[in-house]
């Protein structure tokens, strides 16, 4: 059995407001949440849709990661980030979900596999569990995530849309 995937706060927060954070237990089943992304997630307003999924979804599990490796460390992340990586560094197979540039730098540059929230929209639209992923999209923009317009037809166009 695959080992469940390591998500960053950004993917959760940008998700869970859209509506669509099901896709990652559709998708996955279990997605690993990091101390340091958990403890992100909590600071946040008690209101924020990721931290209410956090306190109440038992598929996203909590857990604690060791030491940060220097190969991670060298990279000057953020301790979500580098937590995330520790984890899938850990965990063969384990896919790393993240947002953030240099952390999908680093992870590429580690062997880990990496995939960010519009992955994942395109993941579940392959894969049937949306039957479209324009208005995921949309939904995640409006949540705030940026999609560069070329990247979002680009995209699109890889999912016959």
């Amino acid at each position: 059995m695959a080992e469940p995937p390591a998500s960053n706060a950004s993917p959760l927060i940008v998700l869970a407001r859209a509506g669509h954070l099901r896709l990652l237990r559709e998708l996955y089943g279990t997605v690993i949440v990091p101390g340091a992304v958990v403890s992100e997630l909590l600071r946040g307003p008690a209101s924020d849709a990721a931290a209410a999924a956090l306190q109440s979804e038992t598929w996203l599990k909590r857990t604690a990661v060791g030491d940060i490796p220097t190969r991670i460390a060298t990279w000057d992340l953020g301790l979500g980030e580098a937590e995330v990586l520790a984890w899938a560094l850990e965990h063969p197979g384990c896919e790393a979900i993240l947002d953030n540039r240099l952390g999908r730098r680093c992870a590429r540059a580690l062997g880990v596999l990496v995939r960010g929230t519009l992955g994942v929209v395109l993941l579940g639209k392959k894969r049937g569990v949306i039957p479209a992923a324009r208005p995921v999209m949309d939904a995640l923009v409006h949540a705030g995530l940026f999609l560069a317009p070329d990247l979002r037809e680009q995209a699109l166009r890889l999912v016959g849309e």
